[in-house]
């Protein structure tokens, strides 16, 4: 761990986690909002027609015509994806790759660091980043809840497992996202490699919650292991976290061994 590296990962990223801050307090504020305003009024309209009943029933792992279930959704909403997949997948890239792409990380290296605690140190910032983005929108989330008249409907010690299940998930990400930009020399595959590799889990839980035939795709995906809803029911299911904790783990080792070990060429 460097302290100094440490404190400008922090200083440089200030300013784009605040931005993505405030992007998911706005989640945050609409999804309970949304449920108050017309939850309980259309429940009774699309539960009565099948085909609507799949889709909202499906979509996102839960009933988003629940107070839960629209809680849940704001986690797992393609904005939330997108705004914590930026940090979760552009932190990684360009803090390794994007240096070597600009020739500057051999400029952090011949300082007294180790490649491993270059790595180890970015991996503590970029799991803060995480943690913080993910607990503004469940904080948001769960006081707008209160303030909309339903604090006595939800468990706020359900809304810290979703926290931290759906923190570990974005962690995950982030450890595929090292592991590939150690090995990467550009910032554009980097980037590109595990972006991919999260909009095909998304594609896979979206089609497969709403399409019956295809369901098998849902569990295979990544986003399966956050059951938002269920979360916030009832706890997390302990072999979910000890999947999402052994995947952080592989991939963290992964990079770690890999990067001491790895040549760094000259860039082009």
């Amino acid at each position: 761990m460097n302290l100094p590296l440490l404190r400008y990962a922090f200083g440089s990223n200030a300013l784009r986690v605040v931005v993505i801050a405030a992007g998911l307090s706005l989640m945050g504020v609409v999804m309970p909002v949304m449920y108050s305003a017309f939850g309980v009024e259309m429940e009774e309209f699309i539960e009565s027609v099948p085909f609507f009943s799949q889709l909202i029933n499906g979509f996102g792992g839960g009933n988003v015509l629940s107070l839960t279930g629209s809680m849940a959704f704001a986690f797992q909403h393609p904005f939330t994806l997108l705004l914590v997949g930026i940090m979760a997948v552009a932190f990684p890239a360009l803090a390794i790759a994007g240096e070597r792409d600009k020739g500057t990380l051999e400029v952090t290296l011949s300082r007294p660091i180790s490649r491993r605690g270059l790595l180890l140190t970015l991996n503590t910032a970029g799991v803060v980043f995480v943690l913080v983005l993910v607990g503004v929108l469940a904080t948001v989330t769960a006081l707008t809840a209160v303030a909309v008249g339903f604090g006595e409907d939800i468990e706020i010690a359900n809304v810290a497992q979703l926290w931290l299940v759906s923190s570990l998930l974005f962690v995950a990400f982030m450890a595929i996202a090292f592991a590939v930009s150690v090995e990467s020399d550009r910032a554009g595959p980097a980037i590109g490699l595990p972006a991919v590799f999260i909009l095909l889990n998304y594609l896979a839980f979206t089609i497969g919650g709403i399409w019956p035939d295809v369901g098998f795709l849902a569990d295979w995906s990544m986003f399966n292991l956050l059951k938002a809803q269920q979360v916030l029911d009832g706890g997390i299911a302990a072999t979910d976290l000890a999947v999402l904790l052994a995947f952080i783990g592989l991939f963290a080792g992964i990079a770690l061994y890999r990067f001491p070990r790895r040549d760094l060429p000259a860039p082009s």
